[in-house]
């Protein structure tokens, strides 16, 4: 069993790559840089991701936490479904640069929220 505090680091550490790789990736797509089309560029992300999920997947395992019985990781839950949405629109479904930009704020807005949610470990984080 991996002890805990080696799985809140690989947490921890997965969501500072997931969130760098957006940001990079956002100004890529606002640059319009070919540079999103490699398919390394579209293949890192999913493992960095992968790997987030499942160690905070892991992380509720072990401590035993259901979102049923705690609002702050269900609101988490859905929180990252809205990011997820926003950026397939951001970096892929978006018609308009305006409507990518849009989307690509209200995704970090929303993991701005997630992130208040999981140190506060409150749905209302404000």
């Amino acid at each position: 069993m991996i002890d805990h505090a080696i799985l809140k680091h690989v947490h921890l550490a997965t969501v500072a790559l997931s969130i760098t790789g957006f940001v990079l990736r956002g100004g890529l797509m606002l640059a319009g840089s070919s540079l999103l089309r490699r398919r390394w560029m579209r293949t890192w992300p999913h493992v960095i991701d992968t790997l987030l999920l499942v160690s905070g997947v892991w992380m509720a395992i072990n401590l035993r936490l259901n979102p049923l019985d705690h609002p702050w990781l269900a609101a988490k839950l859905i929180a990252l479904l809205c990011y997820i949405a926003l950026g397939f629109v951001a970096l892929r479904l978006g018609r308009t640069r305006q409507q990518r930009a849009v989307a690509l704020v209200a995704a970090l807005a929303c993991f701005g929220y997630i992130v208040l949610v999981a140190l506060r470990r409150s749905a209302l984080p404000f």
